[in-house]
């Protein structure tokens, strides 16, 4: 959503970071590559019960996410090997949160009077979030019906990565508040993954019937 309406503001603060980290004699890819680490640590931290740690090492993992787009935009070395290897590390880093958080041993939740067991949440979150969100946008342009960049940056959508994953973490924060928040948020999440998936696949399908 951050980038579909503010792509100014979003694109001046990436050339920022761009800039200061482009004096690293650093590639771009490079960068992306090395956010698998903090995240794969993040995991380990999730595992063990370390809650502020995970949500530590995952806050550093995105940084540096944003660090090789940046970079990429100041160096002149946008890439669609680039654009290909981010988004398959995003994934990676997403489903290692979220497993992790399956492995912690977050509360259950009471739903109408029913019990729901954490997992499912954890797992329509990955499943809709994380795959179903970005197949909508990526199998709109595979098929050919969104071939242009600049429409498919329009591609709506109220919780993208950013603001899910900075969801989360908020969640993850206010489990030291009281752990059954944190399967709140999670819950919270997982609805407004689905109506950015519905959201996306309306836009597709109004965009083709206007072709």
């Amino acid at each position: 959503m951050l980038k579909t309406k503010f792509p100014v503001s979003v694109n001046k603060i990436s050339k920022k970071i761009g800039l200061f980290f482009s004096r690293i004699p650093i590639n771009p890819n490079t960068w992306t590559i090395l956010s698998i680490l903090p995240g794969l640590l993040g995991f380990f931290a999730l595992v063990y019960h370390q809650m502020f740690l995970g949500f530590v090492l995952f806050f550093i993992s995105g940084f540096f996410d944003a660090i090789d787009g940046g970079v990429a935009r100041v160096t002149r070395k946008v890439t669609k090997l680039g654009g290909y290897l981010d988004g398959i590390i995003d994934r990676i880093v997403e489903g290692l949160l979220l497993i992790g958080l399956l492995l912690f041993g977050l509360p259950d939740l009471v739903l109408f009077g029913y019990i729901t067991p954490v997992y499912l949440w954890i797992s329509l979150q990955l499943f809709v979030g994380s795959v179903l969100v970005s197949y909508a946008r990526a199998y709109a342009s595979h098929k050919g019906i969104i071939s242009s960049e600049k429409v498919l940056s329009r591609m709506p959508g109220i919780l993208e990565r950013t603001e899910r994953l900075f969801l989360i973490g908020v969640g993850m924060l206010l489990y030291y508040l009281q752990p059954i928040y944190t399967t709140y948020v999670i819950f919270i999440a997982v609805i407004l993954s689905v109506i950015t998936f519905l959201q996306r696949v309306f836009f597709v399908i109004n965009y083709g019937a206007k072709k």
